[in-house]
């Protein structure tokens, strides 16, 4: 599992930065698609037991 939850952790930190970088430059396509993968990776992490707030 360490594996897994370093690389989970490592995907939504670039696709939450990815999602800023979006919103910033004003791409609404861009950062509806960054945000349906955030959501699809918490849930992910959420179905294998990984605590995403810490």
């Amino acid at each position: 599992m360490g594996e897994f939850l370093a690389e989970i952790k490592v995907r939504i930190n670039e696709t939450y930065q990815s999602l800023e970088s979006a919103r910033a430059a004003g791409d609404d396509f861009l950062a509806d698609t960054h945000a349906s993968e955030l959501e699809d990776l918490y849930r992910l992490a959420d179905r294998n037991g990984v605590d995403t707030r810490a």
